[in-house]
C-alpha cells in the first residue's frame, strides 16, 4: 500500500511506487480522501492521472479510500504500508503513524529513503511554484505537468 493525496502525483511519488512494485506482488496506490483539505484536483482526476502514469507497472492498482488506512488494509488483506521519507522531519511524524497503525491492526510500515533527486519535493511546493510560473517540468511526468498548467490557468 502506497497511500497519499497525490495532488498531483510527482516524480518522487512515482519513484517510491516503482521501487515498491519491484518488492511486492501487488501494490495498491490509494488516494486518501480528506474532506477537510482543499485539493486542486478531484479524487476522480487524481485516480485517472495515477492510472495513466503507473500503467507500465502491471502489479500496481489504483484506488481511493476515506477513513482509517488500516481499515482499508485489513479489508483487502494488505500487510504493509510503504512510505517515502524525504528528511528526518518526515520520520518523526511517520514513525508515530507507523506505530499507531501497527498497534491498531498489525499492519507494518516500510520506510524507503527518497531518491536524493526528489528529497525536497512535495506536491504542495510544486503547486506553489507552478502558480507563480516557475518551471516544474523536471518534477512531474509531462502529462501531469500539462494538466497542472491547465488547471492553474482555469483558476486564473
Amino acid at each position: 500500500m502506497c497511500p497519499g493525496s497525490y495532488d498531483p502525483v510527482t516524480n518522487g511519488h512515482l519513484d517510491i511506487i516503482e521501487r515498491a512494485s519491484k518488492l511486492f506482488d501487488e501494490v495498491v496506490v490509494a488516494v486518501l480522501i480528506n474532506k477537510n483539505k482543499k485539493s486542486l484536483f478531484t479524487v476522480e482526476e487524481r485516480l485517472e492521472m495515477l492510472r495513466e502514469v503507473t500503467a507500465q507497472w502491471p502489479n500496481v492498482r489504483i484506488d481511493a479510500w476515506h477513513g482509517l488506512l488500516v481499515d482499508y488494509c485489513k479489508a483487502h488483506e494488505i500487510g504493509a504500508i510503504v512510505k517515502g521519507l524525504r528528511a528526518v522531519s518526515d520520520f518523526d511524524y511517520e514513525l508515530q503513524m507507523a506505530q499507531m497503525n501497527q498497534q491498531l491492526s498489525g499492519v507494518e510500515t516500510m520506510f524507503m529513503s527518497t531518491n536524493p533527486l526528489y528529497s525536497f519535493l512535495a506536491s504542495s511546493l510544486v503547486k506553489e511554484v507552478a502558480t507563480y510560473g516557475g518551471d516544474v517540468s523536471n518534477l512531474l511526468p509531462p502529462k501531469i505537468e500539462q494538466r497542472l498548467r491547465e488547471r492553474l490557468a482555469e483558476r486564473g
